[in-house]
């Protein structure tokens, strides 16, 4: 049996306070796996970006556990949770937040600079990064001369940089044509299946819930789709699917 490298168990969130408080989750549970493409999907404002959040550890739940392998993450003190996060997880969001006057190499030595690594270890590390998304052509381009999807695969190759084993992704091919959505979501697959990295979207994209191990869906901040494991990311676990 597989055991989740995330499980939240009664996350509740309440913005505000008061009369004008508002409640963006109700009680979720959820578990995510290892190798697997899990689609959070609902209508706008049903809480869905709160939910990656608090999964991804940028926000903490106002009631409820969210555990990390195991190890419950709400004790820790945000020193910790900044250090468990950076290890942990990598984000990428609709906005590819790609700084226009560098370089795609130099924008994933960004994150490399963040993690510690030294210049000569950050440039090679990057450009690795980048061939493995497909982008060794472009390696020394700026932002601007790219297309939107190559954009996204910069930002992809930026979330890989700390090994992470989770990627949380916030509509990424929102912006996408369909091509290139599909590109972008067959890498996805590909660093979940093939990397056993476990992959959250949060998505209104129809055109690639195909692609996916598990689809929540979400209203009102409650789950109203049970969130069982499909045969096919059951078959990933036992190692059936390459």
């Amino acid at each position: 049996m597989r055991s989740p490298v995330i499980s939240a168990s009664g996350v509740t969130h309440t913005f505000g306070s008061g009369p004008t408080a508002f409640t963006a989750l109700r009680a979720i549970g959820l578990e995510v796996f290892p190798g697997e493409v899990l689609l959070l999907m609902g209508p706008s404002g049903s809480g869905k970006t709160t939910l990656v959040h608090i999964l991804g550890c940028l926000l903490r739940p106002t009631e409820g556990t969210v555990a990390l392998n195991g190890q419950v993450v709400g004790s820790l003190s945000d020193d910790a949770l900044g250090a468990l996060r950076l290890r942990n997880f990598g984000f990428v969001f609709q906005a590819h937040n790609l700084f226009p006057m560098l370089t795609v190499t130099e924008n994933v030595m960004v994150a490399l600079d963040l993690m510690g690594i030294a210049l000569p270890a950050a440039r090679v590390r990057a450009r690795e990064l980048l061939q493995q998304v497909g982008l060794h052509d472009r390696l020394d381009a700026y932002p601007n001369a790219l297309s939107g999807g190559q954009k996204q695969r910069v930002a992809i190759a930026r979330a890989l940089a700390g090994d992470p084993e989770i990627l949380m992704a916030d509509e990424p091919t929102a912006a996408l044509d369909a091509e290139n959505g599909l590109k972008a979501m067959e890498l996805f697959c590909m660093l979940a299946h093939r990397q056993r990295r476990a992959v959250v979207i949060v998505t209104h994209d129809p055109r690639i819930v195909h692609l996916a191990d598990r689809i929540v869906h979400i209203e009102d901040g409650r789950i109203v789709s049970p969130p069982e494991i499909p045969s096919t990311s059951a078959a990933l676990a036992t190692g059936a699917t390459q």
